[in-house]
């Protein structure tokens, strides 16, 4: 089976082709990603309007070289895929109007993918690990805990109530005056600063649910900032080590109570997943091999380049959608918001947005 898939939901513009076996196995066979970092830089964050004009400029020729690279044609394919939801409503309308002429042109069925499912499942391309999982999904603007336990059928066992994790450190990068995208700068900084020098709490720490929350997080960075008469760049490194410190122990407890709750409810995970940009910080990284470690299960996270947003995720999840005969019309909506689990309710503030990783 042959997807392509189609990724515009914030600032990347990104194709890819890939190939499904029988027997359920993935192979990527191109991912062009696109990045619009330098068109949103100067506004320190990203203008829906501008990303989405330049998925318009630049789209067809990045499905262009995505076939090309693949070496396959239009016929070829079994499937197109487009990410149609959740994100910046004019990127997710240029993606997935794109998507449905290749389909209409060249009689190909369709598949409207949540971009959310697209992070859970990739982990499914990348490792071929089997149901049930427990998923940490850190991208944009959620921070979620969830029970993966097949295709369509995800259990959220755990949400942020206020700022996901990926907007805390987008908002510490900017109010400490660092350039956009603002993630990997405070995890750059991070790395040359005393993790010990400011004592910030670690929010939701020790509650039986396994739920997030870092905005009073971020404001205690924020007054810690305010106290110092100049900051200098040590003073920046050490806040922002102090911030990522906190962000660590309090994920790692969170996560904690999510997989006692998933064992309660599933029984024993396949493995912790780790997926969406935010899995791409180092240091979170191997906080999540410790927590992994402790809870007695393996951790799995996709590489870097396929914890960001990209076409080979889209085209995956389309891939996996298609082998149980699940295909759109021409009728699929664009949608700014779609919670992965049904029959959750929307936190507060629910939605995506650009967080730097």
């Amino acid at each position: 089976m042959l997807v392509l898939g189609i990724e515009t939901t914030c600032d990347e513009t990104a194709a890819a082709v890939i190939e499904r076996a029988p027997g359920g196995r993935g192979k990527i066979l191109s991912n062009i990603v696109r990045s619009q970092v330098e068109e949103h830089a100067r506004f320190g964050g990203v203008v829906p309007e501008i990303a989405a004009r330049a998925h318009v400029d630049v789209l067809d020729g990045i499905i262009d070289r995505a076939m090309h690279e693949a070496g396959i044609d239009y016929a070829q394919l079994d499937g197109v895929a487009a990410a149609a939801g959740p994100g910046l409503i004019g990127g997710v309308i240029v993606g997935l109007t794109t998507a449905k002429a290749i389909a209409m042109v060249h009689d190909t069925p369709l598949v409207a993918v949540n971009h959310l499912e697209a992070h859970a499942l990739t982990p499914r391309l990348t490792d071929g690990i089997d149901f049930p999982y427990c998923l940490f999904l850190a991208s944009g603007g959620h921070t979620q805990i969830v029970a993966v336990t097949g295709v369509g059928q995800y259990v959220r066992l755990g949400t942020t109530v206020d700022d996901a994790i990926g907007e805390a450190f987008d908002k510490v990068a900017k109010m400490l005056g660092l350039p956009y995208p603002g993630g990997p700068q405070v995890e750059r900084a991070a790395a040359s600063g005393d993790a010990t020098r400011f004592a910030f709490p670690r929010p939701m720490q020790g509650r039986p649910d396994a739920n997030f929350s870092l905005s009073g997080l971020k404001t205690a960075v924020r007054t810690e900032a305010s106290r110092l008469p100049e900051i200098t760049p040590q003073d920046i490194s050490d806040l922002c080590a102090s911030f990522q410190a906190a962000v660590l122990d309090s994920t790692a407890d969170r996560l904690g109570v999510g997989l006692k709750l998933f064992r309660e409810q599933f029984g024993a995970p396949r493995a912790l997943v780790a997926a969406g940009g935010v899995a791409a910080n180092q240091a979170i990284r191997g906080a999540l091999h410790d927590v992994a470690r402790q809870a007695g299960t393996q951790l799995i996270m996709p590489p870097p380049a396929l914890c960001t947003d990209n076409g080979a995720m889209i085209a995956w999840a389309g891939a996996e959608r298609l082998a149980l005969g699940l295909t759109d019309t021409m009728e699929a909506q664009p949608r700014a918001r779609w919670l992965l689990d049904a029959n959750a309710t929307a936190p507060a503030g629910y939605g995506k947005t650009r967080a730097g990783y």
